[in-house]
């Protein structure tokens, strides 16, 4: 058993080639298409030409008014690039990156065909690699997402020769004003994601400094948890779950009943306000296998999916030196840092740890991942170190543990080794 298991995760050769050219999988409505079905906005317009005169977007109008949002009244003409001739396509390392229409003007702003929203200027030259952030309301979504992308900037992609950042100067703005600053400078929690808002997707790029090895673009969506356990909600964001190639399924103890029921036994007088307000894991597993995990085949996914106990320092209020939980001296409240390859030896701890814990407190969601899910890792993460008190992190934010599912991501994607030492 243990040879099998020491093949299963050494994998010898992980490191994934660059590629002349990748399928693209939209960070909008996250279609999957090859690089030369893409279609290009013109630069221009031209009031005397119907076909280049200012108009009406259709496709993108569709789009955007299932998010909500305003229609756009005029823009500027899409080019299919089959309507151009073969000679006036322009190419990069064998990826269609621009057109030159019959007015001799260049055109290089890629849309997506199905959403016509405009495409990263990565997309195509890399992996399109959707990390899907799942999980019930007030798991902790945003926090831990938060974290993790804080991590893999600050630390892990030094830790792997690589370098970790934002595809573009609006998504750097963006998650540092809302997300980075007010957590990890002013200790302030976020707000958790409301269903009318609409997700615009946080997309980074992941560059390994060897250039012979394939970069990632991630791209990093976080869903209204409510919205997990609504099936009209997520028959829009089923697309995003399907496509993905990793899945973080994030999970709060507090969801647990009978972690939930230990909780209140120390409250004492003063339970708190978590007793009512959470969904069960469960009901996130069935509401997933009913928009697309029940459509794969034989109703299983094969996606990798690291399944996530958020808020692990709140543990410590239930370890028992002798208890049926956890105990003081567990893996889960030690961080550890892993260096240029997956420590196989401490992953497999964490991960039968953790793996044991839910069975022991949660079977029935154990069984119905086991059911639907093939390829399933547990880990332990705490995102900011402490317990909040009144929407405030008191001290300094010290993430526990916060990169270990992403990392074993990389490892299942073929991008890093998986070692003992």
């Amino acid at each position: 058993m243990f040879t099998f298991l020491k093949s299963m995760f050494e994998k010898k050769q992980p490191i994934k080639e660059r590629l002349p050219f990748y399928d693209i999988v939209c960070p909008f409505c996250f279609s999957k298409f090859e690089p030369d079905q893409v279609v290009f906005r013109a630069t221009h317009d031209r009031p005397d030409d119907e076909v280049y005169a200012l108009q009406e977007d259709h496709v993108l109008n569709a789009y955007r008014d299932k998010f909500g949002l305003d229609a756009i009244e005029e823009l500027e003409a899409v080019i299919d690039p089959e309507s151009i001739p073969e000679e006036n396509h322009i190419y990069v390392d064998q990826v269609l990156v621009g057109v030159t229409d019959r007015y001799g003007v260049v055109s290089k702003r890629r849309l997506c065909p199905n959403c016509h929203n405009e495409l990263p200027i990565t997309a195509g030259k890399a992996p399109s690699n959707i990390i899907s952030i799942v999980g019930a309301s007030q798991v902790g979504k945003s926090v831990y997402m938060t974290s993790l992308i804080h991590t893999l900037q600050n630390t892990t992609a030094n830790h792997f020769n690589a370098a970790c950042m934002p595809l573009n100067a609006q998504i750097s703005r963006k998650f540092r004003e809302q997300y980075e600053a007010p957590l990890f400078e002013r200790g302030q929690l976020l707000d958790s994601t409301q269903k009318e808002q609409r997700q615009e997707p946080f997309i980074f790029q992941f560059v390994f400094k060897d250039s012979e090895q394939a970069p990632l673009i991630l791209v990093f969506f976080d869903v209204a948890g409510e919205g997990m356990v609504d099936r009209e909600y997520l028959e829009i964001y089923a697309a995003h779950v399907k496509n993905s190639s990793g899945i973080l399924f994030l999970v709060d103890p507090l969801q647990i009943k009978t972690i939930r029921d230990r909780f209140l036994l120390h409250a004492g007088d003063e339970p708190g306000e978590f007793t009512a307000r959470y969904d069960e894991p469960r009901e996130v597993v069935i509401t997933l296998f009913e928009n697309f995990i029940g459509y794969q085949e034989q109703s299983k996914t094969n996606i990798p999916t690291a399944v996530v106990l958020t808020k692990s320092d709140m543990l410590h209020a239930i370890k028992e030196e002798e208890g049926t939980y956890i105990q003081p001296n567990s893996n889960i409240f030690r961080n550890f840092v892993h260096q240029q390859y997956l420590n196989t030896s401490e992953f497999e701890n964490i991960n039968g740890e953790v793996s044991r814990f839910i069975e022991k407190v949660d079977r029935p969601f154990k069984d119905a991942l086991e059911v639907y899910f093939t390829n399933v890792a547990y880990f332990a993460v705490s995102a900011l170190g402490s317990n909040p008190v009144n929407q405030k992190v008191s001290g300094v934010v010290t993430p526990v543990r916060v990169d270990e599912p992403f990392i074993w991501l990389l490892h299942q994607l073929d991008y890093i080794e998986g070692r003992e030492r």
